[in-house]
């Protein structure tokens, strides 16, 4: 079923009641009895009567204030259930009513925080789209305000002393550090000193985390005067100790860090050897740090050094017998590879080293370096020839070479019939300088010639 609610107060419709309603209406002191913060927040069939009715068409209103005021229509059900409907509304806002008051008769809720949400509950049971005693709830809510801005102004009076306790208490905390600071430094102990500042630092941050909260303004000049004493005192306990340790302790702390460098290469294993090298560069370049400091610093840095050339040791042993059969299987190779330049087909020949050179680099790396360089060598050699073989067949048998050495040698034949004809022309004719230049120019034609195979 669907109804429509009105918020604000409309006049009321002239209709008759669609249920049995007392004829005669109650006055506006019946409308409003007294209802007691214990009552469970209800409606009775009494109350329905009371305070509601319905016309023929749906409309519903309440009695408030000795006036009917529309709440709304339910036209799609009967006038029980659109009573029944408005009614619930009225029971939300009085449970809520109800539970107010419970919490704070039993104490323990801010009154501040209570005197918020029934300030909220007031401007629902304001004008509500409900049916029920309106009037009674909104005096009950007005009595409860009463009662809890008084709880308030209590509140605030307790939490105005506990803040200005917890400013004394600052205070004191930061008049302690500004004490401290104002010694004279270079005097104290500082182990005691630093102890004491940080008991009052504890103690600071203690009351930050425990304590009410302060203003930002306050608690911000607080801070600062207690930070300004602690930075005086810092300072001074550096300067102390930078005067007192300041031959070694640039020294030590830098060794201090190559050793834990050094350390955390243990992992790396041969890998870390480069590394280890520029570390004992830069321990070389760091100073002096004290004769027990440097003992026993270079003791570990030496330690974890050794540790590094030991596993190369032991990697280079366990490398160097790992590659003695592939030594052999390679040298076997390079008596196969021999066959190369005895085979006169350069195609054959190509695909006998290829298959070589397959196969070796299947065998595997080879330790140590220096033997795998030296057998790579041999190799190289027996690809470098092959490849010279190959380059002198190709600049021969290439089609566009010998298509340009076609050319020429058509062109030679021409210029040396050519000339043949001239040479004969002048003998003929008893021309012997025309005869001995035709000469000559045919036979460096046909030297040409023969220089091209033609």
């Amino acid at each position: 079923m669907s109804a429509t609610e009105s918020s604000k107060p409309t006049p009321p419709i002239p209709a008759p009641p669609a249920v049995p309603m007392p004829r005669k209406l109650p006055t506006p002191a019946a409308a409003a009895p007294a209802a007691a913060a214990a009552q469970p927040p209800t409606s009775s069939p009494e109350d329905v009567q009371k305070w509601g009715r319905v016309s023929e068409d749906g409309t519903v209103e309440v009695l408030e204030g000795g006036d009917w005021r529309v709440v709304g229509q339910y036209p799609d059900g009967t006038p029980e259930e659109a009573l029944a409907y408005f009614v619930r509304k009225y029971d939300d806002i009085a449970f809520k009513v109800h539970a107010l008051e419970q919490r704070h008769q039993a104490g323990g809720a801010s009154a501040s925080d209570l005197a918020k949400q029934a300030g909220h509950v007031l401007e629902e049971a304001t004008d509500a789209a409900a049916v029920g005693d309106l009037a009674g709830l909104r005096d009950r809510l007005n009595a409860l305000t009463a009662s809890l801005s008084e709880a308030t102004a209590e509140e605030a009076k307790q939490a105005k002393e506990l803040v200005d306790k917890a400013i004394a208490e600052r205070t004191v905390l930061v008049e302690k550090a500004e004490a401290i600071a104002a010694r004279d430094l270079s005097k104290v102990q500082w182990k005691q000193v630093t102890a004491e500042l940080g008991e009052l630092f504890d103690q600071w941050q203690a009351h930050q985390q425990t304590g009410p909260r302060l203003s930002k303004s306050v608690s911000q000049q607080l801070w600062k005067r207690f930070r300004d004493a602690r930075a005086v005192v810092d300072k001074q306990r550096r300067s102390f100790y930078s005067e007192l340790d300041d031959a070694h302790k640039v020294a030590r702390d830098a060794k201090t860090r190559l050793v834990e460098r050094a350390e955390a290469l243990a992992p790396r294993g041969v890998d870390g050897i480069p590394a280890y090298r520029t570390l004992l560069d830069e321990w070389k370049t760091a100073g002096r740090a004290g004769r027990k400091a440097d003992d026993a610093l270079w003791a570990r840095f030496k330690a974890a050094g050794d540790a590094l050339y030991s596993a190369r040791a032991e990697q280079a042993a366990a490398e160097e017998a790992d590659s003695a059969p592939k030594i052999e299987a390679r040298q076997a190779l390079l008596e196969e590879a021999k066959a190369v330049a005895d085979e006169a087909n350069i195609k054959r020949a190509r695909a006998l080293l290829t298959g070589i050179q397959r196969q070796w680099d299947e065998i595997g790396r080879i330790f140590p370096r220096e033997k795998e360089r030296a057998l790579d060598d041999r190799l190289r050699v027996i690809e470098q020839a092959l490849k010279a073989r190959e380059e002198v067949d190709w600049k021969k048998n290439n089609p566009e070479t010998k298509a340009r050495a076609n050319d020429m040698s058509s062109q030679l034949l021409e210029a040396i019939e050519k000339l043949e004809s001239e040479l004969a022309d002048a003998e003929k004719s008893g021309d012997a300088k025309a005869a001995k230049a035709a000469a000559e120019a045919l036979e460096a034609r046909r030297a040409w010639l023969n220089a091209l195979g033609g």
